[in-house]
């Protein structure tokens, strides 16, 4: 199982609710197994950067490659992409 996490940060505090309404469009994108799209609640003292986190759970490399080769990923990517300031994007290998 591939774990996708990606996190954001709004150029806008104002538009941190829509930028995760838009990322949550992604969600029905077929692939994943496990999808979320929340808020994130800053209750870290040491970094309170990260806005928005999006967590997918695909079945192996092939479902997370046709997840993102999606059209609504390419839209989606669009419409947030001007609205975000940073985006940091890990995939990692779950110990089975």
């Amino acid at each position: 199982m591939i774990r996708h996490i990606v996190f954001f940060s709004a150029r806008r505090q104002e538009d941190v609710e829509l930028i995760r309404e838009e990322l949550s469009a992604l969600g029905r994108i077929p692939h994943s197994t496990v999808f979320e799209v929340t808020v994130n609640t800053k209750v870290d003292p040491l970094c309170d950067a990260i806005d928005i986190v999006v967590y997918g759970e695909f079945t192996d490399q092939a479902a997370l490659a046709a997840y993102k080769a999606h059209p609504l990923y390419n839209q989606t990517t669009l419409r947030v992409r001007p609205m975000r300031e940073l985006r940091y994007s890990a995939d990692v290998v779950a110990a089975e």
